[in-house]
Parts: structure tokens; sequence; C-alpha cells
């Protein structure tokens, strides 16, 4: 997939996640420090319910576009929920988990972007 498909992706992910409350979310090019995937995206929820909901709209938008995630891991546990859109990697965090967690420490050296729906509509405005 292209670079600037790729980023795009992680924007819808985002996008998704804001318009289900997903907080403090996060895009991380991951692509010069790790050969894992391209983006991160780091959402928080505030209940676990909330991780649930968040993890079902991304994986029923993408797939009704014919994107399906090669791994799902956490589902059972509602804390932290990743999936795993091979170039894309999804971690849905409860609050608490991401604070412990702090994946923004431990990969600083990617380049980080707080994603913000009023900001992104502006910018789809402008087209």
């Amino acid at each position: 997939m292209k670079t600037a498909a790729v980023k795009d992706k992680a924007k819808v992910i985002a996008e998704l996640a804001s318009n289900k409350k997903g907080e403090d979310i996060v895009l991380m090019n991951m692509s010069g420090v790790s050969t894992v995937c391209d983006w991160f995206v780091l959402i928080s929820a505030s209940s676990s319910r909330r991780v649930h909901s968040i993890c079902k709209e991304i994986q029923k938008k993408l797939s009704s576009e014919g994107v399906s995630p090669i791994s799902v891991e956490g589902r059972q546990s509602s804390y932290w929920t990743v999936l795993d859109y091979e170039d894309v990697v999804v971690h849905i965090f409860y609050r608490e988990i991401r604070e412990f967690y702090g994946l923004e420490r431990l990969w600083s050296d990617a380049p980080l972007k707080r994603f913000d729906a009023k900001c992104l509509a502006k910018t789809s405005q402008k087209k």
C-alpha cells in the first residue's frame, strides 16, 4: 500500500474512534523506527465498555471496505485491545492501562501527532 494511503487509513481509524468518544487519540509514524508497521494509532477510552465499542466500530467500518485485521488481541479483557491491520496497528486502551504501559514513552523516537477532529473537519472543507 502506498505511504499516503496508509496514513489515510490511520486517519480514518482515528476519526472512527473519535466518533465513538475515543479520547487522547495519537497517530505515531513508526516507519522510521520499527519494521512491524508504518503507523500506530493510540486511543484511550473511559471504560472497558467503550474500549469494546470503539473496537467494534473500527472493525465494522473497515470490514465494509474490504479491510480486515490480520490479528485481534485482548478482546476478552476489554482493557487493552490491539487491532493489527499490518501497516497500521491500533491500540485501544482503558485510560489507566495506557498510562501504565506508556507506549508514547517507549517509542519516543517516533514522530507523533495528536488527532483533532475539529482540525480534520476544517482541512476536509478546504478541498
